[in-house]
């Protein structure tokens, strides 16, 4: 019986295990439950998110295009009146001259009417050819002659579907930074890095990660394939972490170890180039504005800038804080990356024009978040119609508006005559005094002082336009197709000289 009895036990503790693990089970999949119905929550309003975005942008491309489509119902309707006022006037005169002639013809004096019957022949001939071929022909069809290609847009909706993720291969391996390829310039910093090299997963894209230069959160500023990228836009004299992770259909892979680096003093002139690593106690980590994280994988050239002015606390002019400027040089160039698509660019992307009546938004490449900036463009070509604009503005702006529309812009916008300082589509201090073809238009951005003053061919244009200014500023312009602008190199008075300066890094601004 003893035996029978401890077989049974050992039975029992086998089954009981059994039932332990189906409670465990079953609190496992009570757990799916409850975990699938959030998932499914998060991805219903992660699809209608991009569903709303997917018809926000038809909205405003329909907006673009009923817009062009007004602009030809007006253009029509003009060039019509004014046939119209013009055949009117020509037919008064006609009608006239008919009525004149009658009257003539029923003259009973012979005398007078061999006088001015000649006069009136030449003249019935000349109107009569002044109705000449063409002259009673419709200068402009009713029919618009526009047709809506739909059909890439309505395929692409049909094909719309998810995507299946399945899992094929492990997620990549860290990434391992090189060191050796890694350096500060000025308030930019270059990073490379690469996978490790018996690591056979393949990668399909890495994500660079940097604080805020405070020692806060890291932040995305670029997701792609390449393994090397400079930063643009730091702030001078500070110190910043980055990390890089790899990525694939799979997964994200776990982050690299991370790199602090110093960037330049903003008071020194000559190039200055760091090795990393750098120790985290070379320099106190400081409390700005966040940079920018916006991707731009376009070559720099050369635009200019002043830096860091040197003088008395007082409040300076124009004029005086010119001259009190030192001679280091920020270089930036127009920035094709975050331009409206109709902005035009040439000469190594220092000028730009449009090929729109409307006005468009372009940004400079380089952001300033401290110290002293000054930057000249020279109008090369000017119709003295538009109002071009000039000033800083966000990264986010409104690129499809005149400069100043939005709250993310600081603007001077100017006429042949007169100009007016705007921002948030405020306008104030209508200043007389305009542009031709060949002026200079003067930015001077004083973020110690936190002002933004603007200057004509040398001689401030109005009072210091904007006060209160902090964070990340662009170089921008807003102009249409009649305007051409150049951002120049060269000197100004006292012999502050510009020296060439190399191309060809990739920038995130």
């Amino acid at each position: 019986l003893l035996p029978l009895q401890s077989q049974l036990s050992q039975a029992l503790n086998g089954l009981s295990d059994r039932a332990k693990e189906a409670k465990e089970f079953l609190v496992q999949l009570r757990n799916m439950v409850q975990q699938i119905q959030e998932n499914s929550v998060e991805f219903e309003a992660c699809l209608v998110a991009q569903c709303d975005a997917l018809i926000d942008a038809l909205n405003r491309r329909k907006a673009q295009l009923l817009s062009r489509v007004n602009k030809e119902h007006e253009h029509k309707l003009k060039v019509v009146r004014d046939q119209i006022s013009h055949c009117t006037v020509k037919l008064r005169q006609t009608t006239g001259l008919m009525e004149y002639c009658l009257e003539v013809i029923k003259e009973n004096d012979p005398s007078g009417f061999l006088q001015i019957s000649d006069a009136l022949i030449r003249r019935v001939h000349l109107t009569e050819d002044q109705w000449g071929k063409g002259t009673l022909t419709p200068r402009m069809t009713t029919d618009f002659d526009l047709n809506l290609d739909n059909a890439p847009l309505l395929q692409s909706i049909h094909q719309l579907d998810f995507v299946q993720m399945k899992v094929s291969s492990p997620v990549p391996a860290p990434p391992i930074l090189q060191l050796e390829e890694c350096c500060t310039h000025n308030n930019s910093a270059t990073l490379s890095w690469k996978q490790p090299p018996l690591s056979t997963v393949q990668v399909e894209g890495y994500i660079l990660e940097l604080d805020d230069g405070n020692g806060g959160q890291f932040r995305e500023v670029y997701v792609g394939k390449e393994t090397m990228c400079t930063v643009d836009g730091l702030h001078f004299n500070s110190t910043y972490s980055a990390r890089v992770k790899a990525f694939n259909k799979s997964g994200v892979s776990p982050y690299s170890k991370t790199l602090v680096l110093q960037t330049s003093e903003d008071t020194q002139s000559e190039e200055q180039t760091l090795p990393f690593p750098v120790p985290l106690e070379r320099s106190q980590l400081r409390r700005m504005s966040p940079f920018s994280s916006t991707l731009n994988l376009q070559p720099s050239f050369s635009g200019r800038s002043y830096f860091e002015l040197r003088s008395s606390a007082h409040q300076l002019s124009l004029h005086s804080s010119l001259q009190s400027l030192n001679s280091a040089v920020a270089w930036f160039s127009f920035d094709p990356s975050s331009a409206h698509a109709d902005i035009i660019f040439s000469n190594d992307n220092l000028t730009v024009t449009c090929n729109s009546y409307d006005d468009r938004v372009v940004l400079g490449k380089t952001g300033f978040s401290k110290g002293l900036h000054y930057w000249e463009l020279s109008i090369d070509r000017y119709d003295n119609h538009p109002d071009p604009a000039f000033g800083v503005a966000r990264i986010d702006v409104l690129k499809d508006a005149m400069l100043g529309k939005d709250d993310k812009a600081w603007a001077m916008y100017v006429d042949n005559n007169r100009s007016w300082f705007m921002h948030n589509n405020s306008h104030t201090n209508r200043t007389e005094g305009g542009i031709t073809k060949g002026a200079t238009v003067g930015v001077l951005l004083d973020l110690t002082r936190r002002t933004l003053t603007f200057s004509i061919n040398e001689d401030q244009q109005g009072p210091v336009a904007f006060e209160n200014l902090e964070g990340l500023f662009f170089p921008a312009v807003s102009l249409n197709r009649n305007v051409q602008v150049r951002a120049w190199s060269g000197s100004l008075e006292q012999g502050v000289t510009f020296p060439a300066v190399g191309r060809g890094h990739l920038a995130v601004p």
